[in-house]
Order: structure tokens, then sequence, then C-alpha cells
């Protein structure tokens, strides 16, 4: 029973810092370097996700839409480029001016940041 819980809190802690890295990102200037193509849409209605840009690190956390800019790409999780049209986007993001607008829109396409 004790190796049971111990492997659970092991998965748990695994998870958690998994998640918590997965909203810092960084911006490839190169479209074969980036994990994901991003377009960024004016209307939030038109978008997959939208995104608030936070100022700390600690602050981006899990798979909200808070996103973290990285200096560094081995800082970050994931690796975007800023496509020019969003046929060539695997994910259309839209940036609010609050934290609170964050979000999911269409949660099918969560796995691209995970």
């Amino acid at each position: 029973m004790k190796k049971l819980y111990f492997l659970f809190l092991c998965g748990l802690l695994f998870y958690s810092s998994f998640s918590a890295k997965a909203q810092k990102v960084f911006s490839c200037n190169n479209r074969y370097d980036a994990d994901i193509k991003v377009f960024v849409v004016e209307n939030k209605y038109d978008a997959d996700l939208l995104v608030y840009k936070v100022k700390n690190a600690y602050d981006a956390e899990g798979n909200k839409g808070l996103w973290y800019f990285c200096e560094n790409k081995y800082d970050a999780k994931k690796s975007i480029w800023f496509a020019e049209n969003k046929y060539d986007a695997d994910l259309l993001i839209c940036f609010v001016e609050n934290k609170y607008d964050a979000g999911w829109r269409e949660k099918e396409k969560m796995h691209l940041i995970y």
C-alpha cells in the first residue's frame, strides 16, 4: 500500500512539474524550428486559445492561456512560430488584456501545448 501511495505521489509531482512549464514559450524565427505554428487573430471569437502575456515565469502555470515569453529556447517548454496567415497555423490565438479572459475556446487543440 505504501508503495502504491509513493508511486501515486511521484506521478502527481511529475505531472504538476510538467504542466507548470507548459506555458513558457519561445518565439522562433523559422517555422521548422517551432513545435507549434500560431496565427494571431483580431477577434477573440475566431481564436482557439485566448492568451494573456504574463510578466513573470512563475505566473505561467498550467494550460490556461497564461504565456511567458522566454528569451532562451532552452528555458521554454514549447517553441512557437507566428504564421503570416491562418492556413499555415496549427493554432489560432488572440491576445487578451485581462488575465481572467485567458483560456481555451477549442479544447480539442489543448494537446498542442502539452
